[in-house]
């Protein structure tokens, strides 16, 4: 009986071997674990602000935190088990250290996402257009709890203004010149998977852009003169940004409904978009998350001025301003995740993750 079950270590080590699954952006996978007894895991976070544009103070490394936590909860279901966390950190968060405490429990029932854990996985690539239905739309929303609401951008007039949206956000990721060392090391070229990147095929381009890319991308200056004189942005942001963005099902909004104020907000927003992101894979759909748009945005509402090329800012203001009129919302509200989803093939690479005697906590 599970209620007489004994927890072991090795019951939790395979807890974290499906847990290491968690998304986390680019693939970073910001946590080591460490098994301390039979009945707790530490988590030992941290984030990549200091050298990754795109983790603004540390939150989507915070948002990926809390899917971890999720999955860990999903993953411990499946061995009758029941789990808290608690949390301790410093004061902005750099390196919080998760507690999570295992017991067994005679009545849990193995969560119907338990099988969806490691079939997740992004698709960059274009999906059919066949509208949701509103069992999934319904099933998505709820996915996401009380606490937060979705907003959906589904017609073809709504998708082409996202795309156009996303076309103009990458312009200015791909002429950053504090992006690059982020894109040029991201991308693990000619492989099929990757354990700690994302593997060229994964990306979302031809295999002919890919070659072009990886020969830019080896220095500034070839990046530079490319954007300049030969509309270097041009191909990329056709593959990855706006056919993407046409498409799709729908594009879908995550916004809490009251500011996020500390890391306990990030982390419940993680556990909503993995719960979110389950759910689309348990429903048969795919689903890429958009961020770059939500982070500009986090960069422009702070006045924070993020390259030297000061040209940079106003156009994330003006994509800021892009994105309320889109979304009728005002600079005071708050975005907290931007994704497509819709139907499409299971993708043929993607990333996976270290093994899990790499993420232990030496």
């Amino acid at each position: 009986m599970q209620g007489n079950r004994v927890v072991t270590r090795d019951t939790l080590a395979s807890v974290l071997d499906l847990a290491r699954w968690a998304p986390s952006g680019d693939n970073t996978q910001p946590w080591r674990f460490e098994i301390v007894d039979e009945h707790l895991i530490r988590v030992h976070g941290f984030d990549t602000r200091d050298h990754v544009l795109y983790d603004y103070d540390g939150h989507p490394s915070h948002i990926a935190h809390g899917a971890l936590l999720e999955t860990m909860r999903i993953a411990a279901s499946g061995f009758g088990l029941a789990s808290q966390w608690t949390v301790s950190s410093g004061g902005e968060h750099r390196s919080p250290v998760y507690d999570v405490r295992f017991a067994p429990d005679a009545t849990m029932v193995r969560d119907p996402l338990f099988d969806c854990i490691e079939a997740r996985t992004v698709q960059r690539r274009p999906m059919k257009t066949t509208p949701l239905t509103g069992v999934q739309r319904q099933a998505l929303i709820d996915a996401v709890g009380s606490d937060f609401s979705v907003q959906w951008f589904e017609s073809w007039g709504e998708r082409i203004r996202v795309a156009r949206l996303l076309w103009n956000s990458a312009k200015v990721r791909l002429t950053c010149p504090e992006a690059y060392p982020v894109h040029r090391d991201v991308i693990e070229w000619r492989a099929r998977y990757s354990k700690d990147r994302i593997p060229e095929q994964a990306v979302g381009v031809n295999p002919a852009t890919a070659r072009l890319m990886q020969w830019v991308m080896q220095s500034w200056g070839r990046v530079q003169f490319f954007n300049r004189y030969l509309l270097g942005t041009v191909a990329p942001r056709i593959e990855l940004d706006l056919l993407p963005g046409l498409f799709c099902a729908a594009h879908m909004l995550v916004r809490p409904k009251r500011p996020p104020t500390g890391l306990a907000d990030w982390i419940q927003l993680g556990i909503a978009v993995q719960r979110l992101w389950l759910t689309a894979t348990h429903l048969g759909l795919h689903l890429q998350p958009q961020m770059t748009p939500v982070i500009f945005r986090w960069y422009a509402r702070a006045g924070r001025h993020f390259s030297s090329a000061p040209a940079l800012f106003e156009q994330a203001l003006k994509l800021s301003g892009d994105f309320e009129q889109l979304t009728e919302a005002t600079p005071q509200d708050d975005f907290g995740f931007f994704a497509r989803v819709g139907v499409s093939p299971q993708p043929r690479s993607r990333s996976i993750r270290h093994d899990l005697a790499a993420l232990m906590k030496v």
